[in-house]
């Protein structure tokens, strides 16, 4: 198939996964759509027809599809009204006109599955949704999505159990996402029209994501980097390793306030106006600066002086990364109104915070 007989929003999450999908993920492979005997993807055909009853006369015809067709948002059910896929006496009406008892509602239309990975009962954590967005507070440890050696419990085969329409969408609807030991809030859209709106969102800039995290450094030396501009791109010879280099991509961090825990430490609430993989973690780095429990970007310049010998070890053994995606805001793809969604810093950051906020040790 080339370029132009691909449809276009095929063509848009296509041209928008390098920008959109890298942000701050640990680069394991997405899975490809499922292919039936001969290798073409696996269609599902609905075809369902709705007698209305006396008590649901009256209604618009897009009230009553969303009660009757439950497994579909509203805004799915209304732009199958507007092409014709969802027929009224098989005719095309506008969504809002009026049924009688007796009218018959009839969908016909064919979903493409653009995935193999299987439903799976792990619990999530929804901290906003409609019928249109979702929003996820992912625990830190948990992979995005399946790939080489995470087949199972990824946020995806969770999705597909809870959201069993999520299957139609790629990748489940995911519009970005976060690294397995960076915790916090993920944006999902719930119908293909709102991942699309969405990761076009993310493109021009109109989403905004806030992090915090935890790094080794003084709050006057981090505040001369109040923006890091630095181009990233994969380490010529470890390849899992992102970099600062002159022939990589655009990059730029915003640190956004900086908070002294003690002399050494600071607790940073950063903006991404970019999302490249591993990129705060990359720029802080750059700037000499690494967050802490960062074992790729970070190392032993993690320990700095005067830390008490419990401070060294609770950094010393700090299992992931302390970096928390804790606000996230954007435009709703269906009402136009500005949504901001917060989630509060989880408990191993909250306890760090309190012992590196203690006085050194005078040793």
């Amino acid at each position: 198939m080339n370029d132009h007989a691909m449809t276009t929003p095929e063509r848009l999450i296509d041209a928008a996964d390098e920008d959109i999908l890298d942000d701050d993920f640990d680069d394991r492979p997405l899975s490809s759509k499922p292919v039936g005997e001969a290798g073409q993807p696996v269609p599902v055909v609905i075809d369902s027809t709705h007698v209305a009853t006396e008590d649901e006369a009256g209604l618009r015809i897009d009230k009553l599809a969303s009660k009757v067709f439950t497994d579909f948002s509203r805004a799915q059910l209304q732009g199958w009204i507007t092409d014709g896929s969802l027929r009224y006496n098989d005719s095309v009406q506008k969504p809002k006109t009026r049924v009688k008892a007796g009218d018959v509602l009839h969908l016909a239309t064919t979903l493409e599955q653009h995935s193999e990975d299987r439903p799976e009962d792990i619990a999530i954590d929804v901290v906003y949704e409609d019928d249109d967005v979702l929003v996820i507070d992912k625990p830190v440890g948990m992979v995005v999505h399946p790939g080489a050696g995470n087949q199972t419990g990824t946020l995806v085969n969770a999705l597909l159990y809870h959201y069993p329409q999520q299957h139609h969408l790629p990748r489940a609807g995911l519009v970005h996402r976060i690294d397995k030991d960076t915790s916090g809030l993920l944006l999902i859209g719930k119908t293909k029209p709102a991942q699309l709106a969405l990761m076009a969102q993310l493109k021009d800039k109109s989403v905004y994501r806030h992090y915090q995290c935890i790094v080794a450094g003084d709050a006057a030396s981090l505040l001369r980097h109040r923006r890091i501009d630095a181009p990233i791109g994969r380490h010529r010879n470890q390849r899992t390793k992102m970099t600062v280099m002159t022939a990589g991509r655009e990059a730029v961090t915003h640190l956004l306030n900086v908070t002294a825990l003690n002399d050494n430490y600071c607790l940073l609430d950063v903006g991404l106006e970019t999302g490249r993989t591993h990129q705060i973690r990359v720029h802080l780095s750059h700037i000499g600066h690494p967050i802490v429990g960062d074992r790729v970007y970070g190392g032993r310049r993690q320990l700095r002086a005067g830390l008490s010998e419990a401070q060294r070890q609770a950094i010393s053994n700090f299992p992931r990364q302390a970096l928390h995606a804790y606000e996230l805001g954007f435009v709703h793809p269906t009402t136009g109104e500005d949504i901001a969604v917060t989630t509060p810093i989880p408990e191993d950051m909250q306890q760090l915070i309190a012992l590196l906020s203690d006085s050194y040790d005078d040793e």
